[in-house]
């Protein structure tokens, strides 16, 4: 007896995450980008992370062609951005809507430039795991801001709150 799809995805829905999008340039000055909660830190020496992209995903064939990507962890107030990533098809009309403007490193990784932090991130192993890859990166340069973080619990987005002593 094993683990249905939705008690697996009801027992993850207790996990709360941040909320990231990942972006990789599309030839010049073009920039793609994905919603992913599927990320986190691998360890501290080197500095590594792993995102894991599905691989229907229109990211997983860019990833491994461009060998780099950014990681942007969203401020609590970049729910709208975080749903305009999440969906296949987007628009520039969207993007401009919302605001989205991107800075290139000098290594050509593109960022968020409103995020809450930014990992410039080159990649060093990609791994198959079931019907995901799994990217592991060394990230070589890194911005933050302090802000309140865009958390996702529950199959919703959250807010962190501050509870008084």
């Amino acid at each position: 007896m094993g683990v249905s799809p939705e008690e697996f995805r009801k027992a993850l829905a207790c996990f709360a995450t941040g909320v990231t999008v990942i972006t990789v340039a599309r030839g010049a000055d073009r920039v793609h980008g994905m919603t992913a909660n599927a990320f986190c830190s691998v360890c501290l020496e080197p500095p590594l992370v792993l995102v894991c992209v599905d691989h229907e995903s229109n990211t997983r064939p860019l990833l491994l062609s461009a060998r780099r990507f950014g990681v942007n962890v969203l401020r609590d107030d970049q729910q709208d951005v975080a749903r305009y990533f999440a969906e296949a098809e987007k628009s520039e009309e969207g993007a401009t809507r919302l605001g989205i403007r991107y800075r290139f490193t000098e290594r050509g990784t593109p960022l968020l430039e409103k995020a809450l932090a930014q990992l410039d991130c080159a990649l060093v192993a990609t791994h198959e795991a079931g019907d995901h890859t799994l990217f592991i990166a060394e990230v070589e340069a890194v911005v933050a801001q302090p802000a309140a973080p865009l958390l996702f619990y529950g199959g919703r987005f959250r807010r962190l709150t501050v509870e008084s002593s």
